[in-house]
């Protein structure tokens, strides 16, 4: 199997904007929160895109799934955490909506990922 460089890779590419995208998100949550909330979040956000490079670098396309899907779960966390923070009142209902469009074309990509190396 032919791997292509992960930075190349839409899906990781997708993934870093995002994880920028939340950092600048949380910029704005309560300096109280920053080792709670907002670390968790970005913990999460920064993981999704982490565990795509290193899933790539494994060279191996069973190794290559199993941290796409470590991916996914950091992402279904991190959609979770975002739930919460609006709950809590540290974003908006637009904020909300707007990162869970996100995540859910995020998770279109990663899985479309998988379903391709499951084809190879």
């Amino acid at each position: 199997m032919a791997y292509q460089k992960y930075t190349e890779l839409e899906v990781w590419k997708t993934a870093r904007i995002f994880a920028a995208y939340i950092y600048k998100l949380t910029a704005s949550f309560p300096k109280e929160e920053t080792y709670g909330l907002t670390s968790q979040i970005r913990r999460c956000a920064v993981s999704v895109p982490s565990n795509i490079a290193e899933g790539l670098g494994r060279q191996h396309p069973k190794e290559t799934i199993q941290f796409l899907a470590i991916a996914r779960g950091s992402l279904y966390e991190l959609e979770t955490q975002l739930y919460v923070s609006f709950d809590i009142g540290f974003i908006s209902e637009i904020q909300l909506t707007e990162s869970i469009a996100q995540i859910e074309m995020l998770g279109k990509l990663i899985n479309g990922y998988i379903r391709y190396l499951n084809k190879e």
